[in-house]
C-alpha cells in the first residue's frame, strides 16, 4: 500500500508539472546558457509593460545573460486574452511564472501588471524564498489591483515593498529631457559598479522618495537638457538634490519569515540599453546577487543586432495583433525591428538599423 500511494503521489507530480509545461509551451522564450561562471543558475525575465518596449529589452539581456556569461535564461511575456499572440496592451496577459519554481534570480519590467492567481501564486512562492530580485524602470509599480502576494503585499504594494519605492512621478521632462548616471561617492568601490561610468537613459528621470537608510544608492541621475547622450545638466533646483537612479534593497517575504535582496533602477526603457554601461551595471547586478563574484569589467556587447523602438504608449488595438510576435520571433538569431510609436522624438542614437 505504501508503494502504490508513493507511485500514485509520483505520478500526480508527474502529471501536474507536465500540465503546467503544456500550459505555457511556447509561451516564453528558453535561452540555455553557454559555459561561463553562470553556468547552473537559472534566471527568469519578466516583460509586461504597455510603454518602454520590455518585451524588446528582455530578450536581448537574456541572450547577453545566457550566452556570454552562462546563465540559463526564459523570457516570460503578456498574451493577448486567447494566447494566440505577445500583447504588452493586456495587463492580465502574463503567462509562465511556473518557470520561477526553479530560478535562482528574477529580472522583473512590468508595469501595473494584473496576474491570474495561478501566476501570482509562483511568485508568491519565489518571494517567500528569500529569493533575489531586479526591477527595471516600471517595477516599481509592476502589479495593481486588490489581490495579494500571500496574506500581506497587495499587488499595488509590490514595488514599495520589494524594491523599496512605488510609482511617485516623472521628475524629468518626459520626452524631452534625459538622465546621466551619476555614482554615489560614498558607495563608488560596490562591485556592481565595475566598470560602470557612463549611463545614459533617453527616459527621464523618476521621481524617488520613499527610500531609507537601509538601502544601498549606487547612482543619481542627473537631469539632461535633451535626448542627446552628450548634452549637460538642466541648471536650477531640479538637480539638487539629484534622485537615485539605481539601489539595493533589502524586502521582507510575504510570509514575514524569510528575507532576500533586490536592485532595482528606474532607467531601463529599451532605447536606455542602447547605454552600454546600463547594460553592465544589470549584468553585473546579476552576478552579484546569485553570489557570484562580479567581472571587473563585464562582456556586455550585444548578441544579435538591437534595434530597440522608442518608448511610447501604442493605443491601436490592432497594433500588436499584426505584429503576431511569438516569443521564438526574439530567439537567438533573430532581431525583431518595429517602427517608433506615432508621436516619437527624433532619436538617432541607435545602432544602424537593418
Amino acid at each position: 500500500m505504501m508503494k502504490f500511494v508513493f507511485s500514485l503521489f509520483s505520478f500526480l507530480a508527474l502529471a501536474t508539472t507536465a500540465a503546467l509545461a503544456d500550459h505555457h509551451a511556447g509561451k516564453v522564450l528558453k535561452l540555455p546558457g553557454k559555459d561561463g561562471p553562470g553556468k547552473g543558475k537559472k534566471i527568469v525575465l519578466v516583460a509586461g509593460d504597455e510603454e518602454y518596449r520590455s518585451e524588446e529589452a528582455m530578450p536581448m539581456l537574456g541572450k547577453i545573460m545566457s550566452q556570454k556569461h552562462g546563465f540559463d535564461c526564459v523570457v516570460v511575456f503578456s498574451w493577448d486574452p486567447e494566447g494566440k499572440y505577445i500583447d504588452p496592451n493586456n495587463q492580465q496577459g502574463l503567462v509562465g511564472l511556473v518557470e520561477l519554481k526553479d530560478a535562482d534570480l528574477m529580472i522583473i519590467g512590468t508595469r501595473f501588471r494584473k496576474p491570474s492567481d495561478e501566476e501570482a501564486a509562483h511568485l508568491t512562492e519565489f518571494m517567500n524564498a528569500g529569493k533575489p530580485v531586479i526591477g527595471i524602470r516600471t517595477a516599481t509599480h509592476a502589479f495593481n489591483g486588490p489581490q495579494k502576494f500571500g496574506d500581506s503585499i497587495g499587488f499595488g504594494e509590490w514595488g514599495r515593498k520589494i524594491l523599496g519605492e512605488q510609482w511617485v512621478s516623472h521628475h524629468g521632462g518626459h520626452k524631452r529631457e534625459g538622465a546621466r548616471g551619476v555614482i554615489e561617492k560614498e558607495n563608488a568601490d560596490h562591485p556592481i559598479l565595475n566598470s560602470v561610468e557612463d549611463v545614459f537613459a533617453p527616459s527621464d528621470v523618476y521621481g524617488v522618495k520613499h527610500l531609507t537608510d537601509e538601502d544601498t544608492i549606487l547612482l543619481r541621475a542627473a537631469v539632461t537638457e535633451t535626448l542627446d547622450p552628450a548634452s549637460k545638466p538642466v541648471e536650477g533646483g531640479k538637480n539638487d538634490p539629484m534622485q537615485a537612479l539605481a539601489w539595493l534593497h533589502p524586502y521582507t517575504a510575504p510570509n514575514g519569515t524569510a528575507k532576500g535582496t533586490s536592485f532595482c533602477t528606474t532607467a531601463g526603457a529599451s532605447v536606455d540599453l542602447v547605454s552600454e554601461d546600463l547594460r553592465r551595471l544589470l549584468v553585473n547586478a546579476a552576478y552579484h546577487l546569485t553570489g557570484l563574484e562580479v567581472p571587473e569589467k563585464a562582456d556586455v556587447d550585444y548578441v544579435d543586432p538591437f534595434y530597440p523602438s522608442f518608448y511610447g504608449f501604442i493605443r491601436d488595438k490592432e497594433w500588436f495583433k499584426g505584429l503576431d510576435f511569438q516569443a521564438e520571433d526574439f530567439g537567438l538569431g533573430k532581431s525583431p525591428q518595429v517602427p517608433d510609436p506615432k508621436g516619437s522624438p527624433e532619436w538617432n542614437f541607435r545602432p544602424t538599423p537593418k
